[in-house]
C-alpha cells in the first residue's frame, strides 16, 4: 500500500528533454519518456485530496486523483480506461495542454505540483503500446446524419462522440488532412503528426468520415448539407489573426505566425502549400512579436530552420516567477515560463512596443520600438531599434472567420464576434450547432475537446 505521507518524501522531477545541440537539428519530439519507476513514483506524490481541485481545473474534469492511484499501484490499464473515459485526445493534451489542473492541485499550495500532464501521457502512451486502445465501433446504429465542419480538437472530440452514440458522422476539413491547428499550427517537436494518424485511423475504422480538400460553403453548399443531415456542428476555430496595423506594415518579410508555422509544418511533412511568399527563417535576423505560446513555437521553428538570430517581444511586463495576489490558487496564474524553445537559444524582450516597421527596397529590415511602463505608456526617450529581416506576429487571434459558412447560415453573433449560442450549443439557427475557439473565442486545447464532448451530448439529446 502506498503511504499517504508519500508526497513529503517525494520532490517533482523535471521533464526530461533531448539535448539542445541534437534536438534543433531535427523535428522530433523534445520531450522524452519517464521511465516507468520514476512514473509510479511521481505518481504516489497525489495525496488523493477529499475535494480534488485538480479536478475543477481541467475543464474535461479528468479523474485525475484515481487515475493517478492507478499508476502508483502498476495499473495502468485501469488508469487508461479512467483517462479515455473523459478525454478523447490524452496523447495530444498529454504533450501540448498547459496543464490548469496542475496550478489547481493542492500540493501546489506550499509545494510543487503533481506531475499530472505527464503522467497523463505516459497512462495513454503505455495503453497504446499495450494494444489496449484498439477500434471499438457503436453496436447499434441510429439514422441519424450529422456534419461536423471542422476537424480540429473541438470537431474531433464531437464526432468521436457522436459516433459512439451511434449516429452516423462526416466530418468535411478544408485542410489536405484532419487535424486542424493540431496538425497545421502545431510543430512536430511537439507534437508529431503521426500521433494524430494513430488516433485517426482509429476513428475511421470506428465508422467516423472524414472528407478532405472541402471547404463547406464553397466547394460543398450548406443547401446540400442541410438536406442531407440531420444537424450541423460547427467547429472552424477562430482563425482571425489580430494584427498590427502600425507604419511599414506592408513590407515584405512581415507575416502572421499561424502563415508560418503552417508552411513549416507542410513542409516537415512534405506536403505542398499555397503559392505566395516563401516563409523561412534561415540565415535571417527573426523576431517574433508576441510572448505566448504560439510564439514560443515560431521561436523553435527558427532555431530549425537555422535563423541567424531570434528575437521574442512582448509589450506586457515579464511575468512574476511566484503567483501574484490577482491570481490566488486554485486560479490559472500568469507565470514567467521557459519553453523547450527558450532552452534553445534567442533573445526575450519584455514592455516592448513596436512603433513602425522599418524597410529597404520594399522589405523590412529593422523594427523601431519604445519601452513601456506597466500600464504600457512610453517611456520617454527610451526608443531604439531591432535588426530584422523577418517578423513573425504572434499576436493571438480575434474571432472565426464570418465569410463563408458563419455568413452563408445567417448565424448571430456575440459581443465578441463568436457564434453566438444558447445553452444547449445550438445557434441562432435550428439544428445548427457550434462548439469549440468558435463559439467560446479562442482558448486552450483542453477546453475545445471539452467544448466538442459538450456539444455531442446536445446534439444527441436533440436527435432523440
Amino acid at each position: 500500500m502506498v503511504k499517504p505521507e508519500y508526497f513529503l518524501e517525494t520532490k517533482r522531477l523535471k521533464s526530461r528533454h533531448r539535448p539542445v545541440k541534437a534536438r534543433v537539428k531535427d523535428y522530433c519530439e523534445v520531450a522524452l519518456p519517464r521511465p516507468e519507476e520514476s512514473l509510479k513514483e511521481q505518481a504516489r506524490r497525489c495525496m488523493d485530496c477529499g475535494t480534488s481541485f485538480c479536478n475543477w481545473g481541467c475543464p474535461l474534469g479528468n479523474y485525475i486523483p484515481e487515475w493517478n492511484c492507478a499508476v502508483s499501484n502498476g495499473k495502468f490499464p485501469k488508469a487508461a480506461v479512467l483517462l479515455n473515459t473523459t478525454n478523447n485526445l490524452a496523447e495530444v493534451t498529454g504533450r501540448i495542454c498547459p496543464a490548469p489542473c496542475e496550478y489547481s492541485c493542492v500540493l501546489g499550495i506550499n509545494d510543487e505540483a503533481v506531475t499530472i500532464r505527464e503522467n497523463e501521457l505516459e497512462i495513454i502512451e503505455n495503453a497504446f503500446s499495450r494494444g489496449l486502445v484498439k477500434p471499438m465501433p457503436p453496436l447499434r446504429r441510429s439514422a441519424n446524419k450529422i456534419a461536423v465542419i471542422g476537424s480540429g480538437p473541438a470537431g474531433w472530440a464531437a464526432a468521436d462522440e457522436l459516433n459512439k452514440f451511434g449516429h452516423q458522422v462526416v466530418v468535411f476539413e478544408k485542410d489536405d488532412k484532419p487535424g486542424g491547428i493540431m496538425r497545421y499550427g502545431i510543430p512536430d517537436f511537439k507534437l508529431n503528426k503521426s500521433i494524430l494518424d494513430r488516433r485517426l485511423d482509429i476513428l475511421k475504422k470506428e465508422g467516423v468520415e472524414f472528407v478532405t480538400n472541402t471547404e463547406a460553403g464553397k466547394a460543398l453548399g450548406f443547401s446540400k448539407i442541410k438536406k442531407e443531415f440531420d444537424a450541423i456542428c460547427l467547429a472552424g476555430g477562430s482563425r482571425v489573426p489580430r494584427d498590427l496595423r502600425i507604419e511599414g506594415r506592408d513590407l515584405l518579410g512581415i507575416h502572421f505566425a499561424m502563415d508560418y508555422l503552417v508552411q513549416a509544418n507542410k513542409r516537415v511533412a512534405g506536403e505542398n502549400f499555397a503559392q505566395g511568399e516563401s516563409i523561412d527563417a534561415k540565415g535571417k535576423d527573426v523576431v517574433v512579436i508576441g510572448g505566448g505560446d504560439t510564439g514560443s513555437d515560431c521561436v523553435g521553428t527558427a532555431h530549425r530552420q537555422r535563423a541567424k538570430s531570434v528575437t521574442q517581444i512582448e509589450l506586457l511586463p515579464k511575468p512574476p516567477a511566484c503567483r501574484s495576489a490577482h491570481s490566488p490558487w486554485p486560479k490559472y496564474p500568469i507565470l514567467f515560463k521557459t519553453t523547450s524553445s527558450h532552452e534553445e537559444g534567442g533573445q526575450r524582450k519584455w514592455s516592448i512596443m513596436t512603433k513602425k516597421f522599418v524597410g529597404s527596397g520594399g522589405k523590412v529590415i529593422k523594427l523601431s520600438c519604445v519601452k513601456v511602463d506597466a500600464c504600457c505608456k512610453e517611456v520617454a526617450g527610451s526608443g531604439f531599434e531591432i535588426k530584422a529581416d523577418l517578423v513573425i506576429l504572434a499576436l493571438g487571434f480575434l474571432h472565426p472567420e464570418k465569410k463563408g459558412p458563419i455568413q452563408e447560415l445567417g448565424l448571430e453573433f456575440d459581443q465578441k464576434g463568436n457564434v453566438k449560442t444558447k445553452a444547449d450549443f445550438m445557434s441562432s439557427k435550428k439544428g445548427i450547432f457550434c462548439c469549440g475557439d468558435m463559439r467560446r473565442g479562442q482558448s486552450l486545447v483542453v477546453w475545445a475537446i471539452a467544448e466538442g464532448r459538450k456539444a455531442a451530448s446536445c446534439i444527441d439529446t436533440y436527435l432523440r
